[in-house]
């Protein structure tokens, strides 16, 4: 009953949604070229696809779960050569990376919306052998449809916010049975796992750990991508943020350059279509900036770099000498991945709570490789470690060691997969 009545909605949602999936489509960039996958519409890549029938089929959203996806299955070639893979996002920008970095054997598709005859038609492409699907990309029909096909089905690396779980448990009568289709759910952590049971009490529920621990770092070219804008001096990053977070951190950078004067700052906005509304904001407040989509260098350096593509904040990061990291200050509190700047050894500022990263923050916090803030006291943080170099390098090198001694999620996720 629930799914008919989801499928009844469904319809009526996608028209609402539709105007916003024309803007992203129009205004996000990544690849685009075969985005009628989402209708199910594949085209002259029928036959191409054929030939990956009997793949494990591995789904992910958009680009951090997609760099995820693409460790695993790295991972699981080196392991079990004789594997194929079927990989699929949501998101253009995610399936530019993964169309950029797919290794051997592994075939990249756009997941089809979840209405029951674009999934089916997909399905009836692709004939995977079992069904990965990361994190939270619950969808009823992918899973139903699989299941009645006897493909085994396991949801990775999956989490559960609190937030989530009241409102799963409001409505366990429709998400019980769903998760307790998988055949697997491994859990990112203790926590996770507790909630996917409160909702889920007989649903296959394990702790896995978080694959991101495991990530690895793709080459990163030793070109400087900062100085050419923004000249010497040092630099602080702020990766992924979202509205309201730029004008706070414009705020405490204006409040630092009267102290620190050679001081520099990098905007990496989370949804690089919003470009123009924080170039408008650096305007108002008088900041000397560049826009990374600009193509060209300025003329003279400025203070403010506005990274506004997609793809490259692993590159500026590298550059920088301090990282605070977005979706955490002016109201947000859901966090974005700590992992990628404690990898590259950078002093990583976050927000006082991470609801979508609780486990990773105290992980971090236990071992002192993080430091945390909120709108009141972030400029103070900043000023300490700016003053204070040695703290930096420690803060970074910590990090990264953290982050190796939680590694192995990666191997027990594939494990599970070929086991089920």
């Amino acid at each position: 009953m629930g799914r008919f009545i989801y499928n009844c909605l469904m319809p009526v949602v996608f028209l609402f949604y539709l105007p916003r999936l024309i803007i992203k489509y129009r205004s996000r960039g990544g690849w685009k070229d075969t985005y009628g996958e989402r209708f199910a519409r594949f085209g002259k890549r029928t036959a191409e696809l054929e030939e990956f029938r009997g793949a494990i089929w591995i789904h992910a959203v958009s680009v951090g779960e997609t760099m995820v996806a693409l460790s695993m299955i790295r991972r699981y070639q080196e392991r079990f050569p004789e594997r194929r893979f079927v990989l699929s996002t949501t998101t253009t920008t995610g399936q530019d990376v993964a169309r950029s970095k797919v290794p051997e054997n592994t075939a990249v598709i756009f997941c089809p919306l979840d209405f029951p005859g674009m999934v089916k038609r997909t399905l009836d492409l692709i004939r995977p052998s079992k069904l990965v699907i990361f994190e939270t990309e619950i969808w009823p029909n992918l899973i139903v449809l699989a299941k009645k096909r006897g493909i085994p089905v396991a949801l990775i690396n999956a989490r559960l916010s609190d937030r989530s779980a009241r409102g799963y448990r409001r409505l366990r009568g429709f998400f019980a049975p769903l998760l307790r289709k998988f055949d697997l759910i491994l859990a990112q952590s203790e926590g996770d796992a507790e909630r996917f049971k409160m909702v889920a009490p007989q649903a296959n529920v394990c702790n896995g750990g978080n694959l991101k621990f495991d990530q690895k770092l793709p080459e990163l070219d030793g070109e400087n991508i900062v100085r050419p804008y923004v000249g010497e001096g040092p630099v602080i990053l702020a990766g992924s943020t979202h509205p309201g977070e730029e004008e706070l951190i414009v705020r405490c950078f204006k409040e630092l350059k009267k102290e620190f004067a050679d001081l520099k700052l990098v905007i990496v906005p989370r949804h690089a279509e919003r470009g123009k509304d924080i170039a408008a904001m650096l305007e108002h407040e008088e900041c000397s900036f560049a826009s990374r989509s600009s193509k060209s260098f300025p003329d003279e350096k400025v203070d403010v770099l506005l990274a506004d593509t997609t793809g490259e904040m692993l590159s500026f990061m590298k550059d920088s000498d301090i990282v605070i990291m977005g979706k955490s200050f002016a109201g947000h509190d859901e966090g974005h991945n700590l992992i990628e700047p404690a990898l590259l050894a950078k002093p990583v500022v976050t927000g006082d709570e991470l609801r979508n990263f609780r486990f990773l923050l105290k992980v971090m916090r236990d071992a002192d490789a993080v430091v945390t803030a909120d709108d009141d006291t972030l400029t103070g943080v900043l000023i300490s470690l700016l003053r204070d170099p040695a703290e930096r390098v420690r803060l970074g090198e910590t990090a990264k060691k953290v982050i190796g001694a939680n590694g192995g999620a990666v191997d027990r996720a594939v494990d599970a997969v070929e086991n089920i």
